[in-house]
């Protein structure tokens, strides 16, 4: 199992391999291009569906036969902010989205194996740069590209996830390590492989504690969370939406999962590394749904470890020092399982105020989360040997 069949590598895990601001896209894409990058401006507008409706879109079919996989991914990134500010972006959501968005977003979607919205791998790990390219990717030196609102709260957000993304890359090349110790029966390198595994997720917990530094609870309720909703279990948009001119959804409305970090495929890597299992819940159905709303071969490798990891079984019949080892690293993940149920007690059930599609006791994903987040941590917490 190697990181690179995958996509995949130790420096920047499920991060894309090149930056957003390198790719160029073809002249027809002008229009699109200049709404995005005006978006921030057509919002505070009032009236960005007017502006929207008006943006032309080009030959999407023979668009998608020439392009590379950097430019489908990168037209993605754009059409599914402009998705998403059309629905969310004025009071009342619409219950019709125009065909001039639905049918690229569609189109892209179909070819990348996504779902037709703004997905994690849209939001995060295509959406960012190095401000210097002979630098790390560190928080010091990383731009969010596209933006809604724009601003500190907005970018600091998207940026800490981008950064335990690239620290975790790490840790997806010992997962694979891991495996292959495990599966030649060598306590040694496993111990040590785990050491080192427990060292990196140090690192990825201290980027995670950052958020607060620069995105403050209010400012992200109001201003951040309103634009990744999707349109499943919403009641803004209880029938969901219609995509105009798509022919394979014969004007009927579909819903749609909302962007979640529980999209990012770090910790179903893990799990399936640790060999760690939730029992059925509302949480459980909803992240194991999720599963379809990441790239394919991100997919594919949490499969490939899960499918192919005997790191517990192993683990139990070995010394006291590797079983801490292993116990070491499980109760890393339960730290950030509970880092994240604190954020989204802060940074939601504590905010009062609500909007449109912007409840307090439902995820952006759409479902009900603060019960079983605490549910699911304590489940991984107590899977140690």
């Amino acid at each position: 199992m190697k990181l690179e069949d995958f996509g995949l590598s130790a420096e920047r895990g499920f991060l894309s391999s090149y930056e957003i601001d390198t790719i160029e896209l073809p002249q027809g894409f002008d229009e699109m291009l200049d709404a995005a990058a005006s978006l921030s401006g057509l919002i505070t507008s009032g009236r960005v569906r007017h502006f929207l409706r008006q943006v032309g879109h080009p030959d999407m079919a023979y668009f998608l036969a020439s392009a590379s996989d950097e430019q489908v991914r990168t037209a993605m990134v754009h059409y599914s902010f402009l998705v998403q500010a059309y629905v969310w972006g004025e009071a009342e959501a619409p219950t019709t989205l125009p065909a001039n968005l639905a049918i690229p977003i569609c189109a892209i979607g179909d070819h990348l194996g996504l779902p037709p919205l703004l997905p994690y791998s849209g939001y995060v790990l295509d959406n960012w740069h190095r401000l210097d390219k002979s630098g790390g990717i560190s928080l010091d030196n990383i731009a969010m590209y596209q933006n809604f609102l724009g601003g500190q709260d907005e970018n600091w957000f998207v940026l800490v996830h981008v950064a335990i993304e690239a620290e975790a890359g790490r840790a997806l090349q010992l997962a694979t390590e891991l495996v292959e110790a495990a599966a030649q029966h060598d306590a040694a390198k496993v111990e040590l492989l785990l050491a080192d595994m427990n060292r990196v997720w140090d690192a990825v917990n201290a980027h995670f504690d950052r958020m607060p530094e620069r995105c403050d609870p209010y400012i992200y309720y109001q201003r951040v969370r309103p634009y990744i909703h999707g349109w499943k279990n919403n009641p803004a948009l209880p029938e969901g939406l219609i995509y105009e001119g798509v022919a394979k959804y014969a004007g009927k409305p579909q819903a749609f999962r909302g962007q979640t970090g529980s999209q990012s495929s770090i910790v179903p890597t893990m799990d399936g590394l640790f060999q760690v299992v939730h029992e059925s819940d509302p949480l459980r159905e909803f992240l194991d749904e999720l599963h379809a709303y990441r790239p394919p071969r991100h997919r594919r490798f949490i499969e490939a470890v899960r499918d192919a990891s005997t790191l517990r079984d192993f683990a139990k019949t070995q010394s006291k020092s590797v079983k801490n080892a292993f116990n070491a690293c499980v109760e890393q993940v339960a730290r950030f399982r509970s880092r994240h149920l604190e954020y989204a007690a802060s940074y939601i059930n504590k905010q009062a105020s609500s909007g449109a599609g912007n409840d307090t006791d439902v995820g952006t994903g759409g479902t009900p989360f603060m019960k079983y987040l605490k549910k699911h941590r304590d489940e991984n917490r107590a899977q140690t040997i």
